[in-house]
């Protein structure tokens, strides 16, 4: 199958639906602690050119201050921008008429993100809208094909393909490209050092009483990890010490560790990353920890994070962008300013994650390299990269969705952290429970009460995410949820 002849469908219903989630110990990131926040789901049913009909479903958590760091705003108003941005979403792919999968998301991106800025709503908060629903859309054509998610998007069932949107990519050849994935059986996960995150057990205040591992030292020992996600501060003397609390845990690790070091856009130019990681290296007790580092993620703030080139940072490790991944060509203008990666999170969209891919593969082609080089982060001559990020992705659809997608795009460690703040499925009816469990008994065990990520060596099994539908076997139980306000 081709673009050309990836089929039509028409978008017959969007539903949405919560629950509550609730976090096991308090994590920190940018300018929030979080503690709890909402689950939004989207339910979508989509009818072929030949009648055929099918249901389709995505998860994702409602985060706060990540979308929109804006400090004057509450938690609250925070989860009613992401609501909002998908109820305009809902009204556009309703009035989408028939299309290919990936049609639905060409034609409505540039008016959900006008629909959006018209009520203040910046890109990264408009494209959540879509990123779910395109997701549940996927989700019922792979369905009513009867296809796995791999296979589909190896066909390009959804007809990808290089749009005005991407003009970039024109010339390249996007089915061949799609046809030559293949995803893997395992993938390692990337355990988040939160900045309230307990090292060793005398930074502990206070048991979560769980079972479950607290501090960094417990989960090593319990998961086996051998890859981490540092975040830092902006504060020097602060993020020295606590690199070199960190270190001394890391370090004992046999065999060694990678790691990646998340800035969380503390900084305000480069200059301040700069003067960290250097005085990093001039610290004795972070030489392991500074050789282990493989990229820098997202450390300028995003208002000026491509205004300014990174090469004098980039020069020591590649330097990634995340939240300023904004727009479709924002991977573009951030290689023009030094930054050789960029991550993917379902919540900015699947489309964008593949199209980013593509853009890897053509650069990297164009200058004589392998269009891999995703599974040795940081070596020299490896071109542009992806990396797998996770903003606080729950068991379930969410999941199972992220971990595919990335597998699919041949990366080979993805921050994982959502089982390590959230007790698995401990807070969801048994029945859903045990319906995950049984239909990914790779993925899933159950432990401590509940039915949880499987984490063994530091891998998570993927196998049975290859079953029909976008990776999942089971749905979430829909009549223990409440459906989301229809207005925010």
């Amino acid at each position: 199958m081709t673009a050309s002849a990836a089929p039509v469908l028409r978008i017959l219903s969007i539903d949405f639906y919560e629950r509550q989630v609730r976090l096991r110990m308090p994590f920190r990131f940018g300018v929030v602690t979080l503690t709890h926040a909402p689950q939004v789901f989207a339910r979508v049913q989509v009818q072929l050119a030949d009648g055929r009909q099918a249901w389709g479903a995505s998860a994702e958590l409602l985060a706060p201050k990540w979308f929109d760091k804006n400090p004057q705003l509450s938690n609250e108003q925070n989860f009613d921008q992401l609501r909002q941005a998908l109820l305009l979403a809902r009204e556009l792919y309703l009035e989408g008429g028939a299309r290919t999968a990936f049609a639905h998301f060409e034609q409505h991106h540039l008016p959900q993100q006008d629909a959006a800025a018209a009520q203040g709503l910046n890109p990264l908060v408009a494209h959540y809208g879509p990123a779910l629903i395109d997701r549940a859309v996927i989700d019922a054509l792979c369905r009513a094909l009867k296809l796995d998610f791999f296979t589909a998007m190896q066909r390009n069932a959804t007809g990808i393909q290089a749009t005005p949107l991407c003009p970039d990519l024109q010339g390249f050849d996007l089915d061949r490209f799609l046809a030559a994935l293949r995803p893997a059986a395992h993938i390692a996960a990337r355990h988040t050092v939160g900045m309230v995150d307990a090292i060793t057990s005398d930074d502990v205040q206070q048991r979560v009483g769980d079972g479950l591992p607290q501090t960094l030292e417990e989960v090593v020992a319990h998961y086996g990890q051998r890859w981490f996600k540092l975040k830092v501060g902006g504060d020097l003397p602060s993020d020295l010490q606590r690199l070199q609390q960190i270190a001394a845990v890391l370090d004992r690790i046999e065999g060694g560790y990678q790691a990646s070091l998340d800035g969380n856009e503390q900084y305000d130019e480069v200059a301040d990353v700069l003067a960290l990681w250097q005085a990093m290296q001039s610290t004795p007790a972070l030489a392991q920890l500074c050789r282990s580092v493989v990229f820098i993620e997202q450390p300028i703030k995003r208002q000026s994070a491509l205004r300014a080139h990174v090469g004098a940072l980039a020069a020591y490790k590649p330097v990634i962008i995340d939240e300023s991944d904004d727009s479709l060509d924002a991977f573009v203008r951030a290689r023009q300013m030094g930054y050789s990666g960029v991550s993917s999170k379902t919540c900015k969209g699947i489309y964008k994650s593949v199209l980013n891919r593509a853009r890897c593969a053509q650069w990297n082609l164009e200058a004589g390299l392998d269009d891999g080089g995703l599974s040795n982060l940081g070596a020299p001559g490896v071109g542009y990269f992806m990396s797998a990020e996770d903003l606080t992705i729950q068991a379930g659809l969410a999941l199972q969705q992220d971990l595919a997608l990335v597998s699919l795009l041949g990366i080979t460690h993805v921050e994982r952290n959502g089982h390590h703040y959230v007790n698995g499925m401990a807070d969801l009816p048994e029945a859903e429970q045990q319906a995950f469990f049984a239909a990914h008994p790779d993925l899933y065990e159950r432990s401590h009460g509940a039915v949880r990520l499987r984490i063994e060596q530091g891998q998570i099994a993927l196998g049975s995410l290859a079953c029909l539908g976008f990776a999942s076997a089971a749905q979430p139980l829909w009549t223990a949820m409440q459906p989301m306000p229809l207005r925010a």
